[in-house]
């Protein structure tokens, strides 16, 4: 037999995997053990729950009584520090498996009262909001207990980070989390990516396209919720390629009340038939802003740069201009004017590559910002593939970001110059009077600047007819040396 058809032997293999009861047990006992071995990855998971920078201790299906029932809740994480002592229980869930709020509920009545800290669980459910739950328990029992959720896709997310970006200081620690990475990207593992919008999607798309989808309609939120979720996952594959933390962009009132969130998109969706949303990207020259016109048909990404606070507005188009080589001719630009609100001027890229100036309404109006945007077709289906709304989506944010947004860079003022020393002649020790002054030679400067610009004549000219009025003397400089001046716009 050749060896092209032998199976290399995996830390973690997928074989055998029989039934959801034992994915969920393999991808349970493996991720818990590669925190306890990996000490940098268990670190990062466990950090923002308020666990002690210790060692962890994890454990599989570990049995506690409830009154008359005997409960396994898939495993246990504890870290240990001098006196202070954190625990935490895990619930697993693999495909599309959801968490059940009995179950949950029954969990944290163990911490409370074995008082442990918190409740963690796992699914391939994304939440649309970062320390949102996505499932609804009774608050009360929250008042002791801390309920956190990790999805599948930021765990694994996390681990690329940390493995190929962050570091891990032990090569063959480093191996072992290889070792999940591959576990977790298998589709055997039932760690899926986002690839469904929801039973809600069909009936809502519909109702948006003809116009007949209102406030109340219970289909809205759900397809707004799935809206987000979208975002945070598309957010997390990014960060994988980027090797940093990419972040759904939202505002404080939004993070302190989700709702507010659903009902922006609800309103937005039955007033215009769009969805709005936003993304940080560290660095970046601002954040990437992505809207699905579900009438229209077309998803538009765009980015806004603030304009240089200097030189002539042609030069200010051009600068940013140099900066879009990659982009494609069919992206928009649109400047705005200082105090002004409302549409600035538009036009495509390949239309202000060759003519800047179409931008400029007003030449004696002071260029802001720009906009930077690009449409591309939108999928209409609720599932992955060709065609589909995820894929579209998830499509047009990766080639936004390659092709535009990551070569865009914010301007910058050149700092200013010392003046350079005059030089001295040199007099006899009798004649020096005075000390070296920072006004020295600013006079002859002064006389020189004068006698360009009031008394310079001609030969043979008559220097009476000379005007001598600084009004009338033109301050208008060539453009080429002006534009050669603006070091740092380019």
């Amino acid at each position: 037999m050749a060896e092209e058809t032998w199976h290399q032997a995996r830390l973690i293999p997928t074989s055998g995997i029989n039934g959801a009861d034992e994915q969920e047990r393999r991808a349970t006992s493996a991720l818990l053990a590669v925190m306890s071995s990996v000490r940098e990855f268990g670190r990062v998971l466990t950090q923002p729950l308020g666990a002690p920078s210790a060692p962890l201790e994890t454990y599989i299906e570990v049995p506690f009584n409830l009154g008359e029932r005997r409960l396994y809740p898939d495993g246990l994480v504890r870290a240990r520090r001098g006196q202070r002592q954190w625990t935490a229980l895990i619930e697993v869930k693999t495909g599309v498996n959801e968490l059940g709020v009995e179950q949950l509920e029954a969990y944290l009545d163990i911490a409370r009262e074995q008082d442990f800290d918190a409740v963690i669980t796992i699914s391939n459910e994304i939440p649309a909001i970062a320390g949102l739950h996505p499932t609804k328990v009774d608050k009360r029992k929250l008042k002791r207990v801390a309920l956190h959720h990790w999805s599948w896709s930021m765990v694994l997310a996390e681990a690329v980070l940390q493995k190929e970006h962050r570091g891990v200081a032990d090569p063959d620690q480093a191996w072992i989390l290889g070792e999940l990475i591959r576990y977790l990207e298998h589709p055997r593992s039932g760690a899926l990516q986002f690839d469904d919008m929801g039973a809600s999607w069909v009936a809502t798309r519909e109702a948006v396209a003809s116009g007949t989808l209102r406030s109340g309609d219970k289909c809205a939120p759900e397809v707004a919720g799935r809206f987000d979720a979208l975002l945070r996952y598309v957010s997390l594959q990014l960060g994988r390629k980027l090797g940093d933390d990419v972040t759904p962009a939202l505002s404080r009132k939004e993070l302190a009340d989700p709702a507010l969130r659903s009902q922006a998109l609800v309103q937005s969706m039955c007033a215009n038939g769009t969805m709005q949303g936003a993304i940080n990207i560290p660095n970046a020259v601002g954040p990437l802003v992505v809207t699905a016109d579900l009438r229209a048909g077309t998803v538009t990404c765009h980015v806004d740069v603030a304009a240089p606070r200097e030189g002539r507005s042609t030069t200010r188009v051009n600068w940013l201009v140099r900066q879009l080589r990659h982009a494609p001719d069919t992206a928009r630009i649109e400047a705005f004017v200082m105090h002004s609100r409302g549409a600035g001027t538009a036009e495509l890229l390949r239309t202000v590559r060759d003519q800047p100036t179409v931008l400029i309404e007003d030449p004696k109006k002071e260029l802001r910002a720009f906009r930077v945007a690009l449409g591309t077709p939108l999928g209409t289906k609720r599932g992955r593939g060709r065609g589909s709304f995820i894929d579209s989506i998830e499509t047009a944010i990766d080639s936004f970001y390659g092709n535009v947004v990551q070569d865009l860079r914010a301007w910058t003022a050149v700092p200013p110059r010392l003046r350079e020393a005059p030089v001295q002649p040199d007099e006899p020790a009798a004649l020096t009077s005075t000390a070296l002054s920072s006004q020295d030679g600013a006079e002859a400067e002064a006389r020189s600047a004068t006698l360009t610009a009031n008394d310079v004549v001609l030969p043979g000219s008559i220097s009476s007819n000379v005007s001598t009025d600084p009004a009338e003397v033109t301050r208008d400089e060539p453009a080429a040396e002006h534009d050669v001046r603006l070091s740092g716009l380019g």
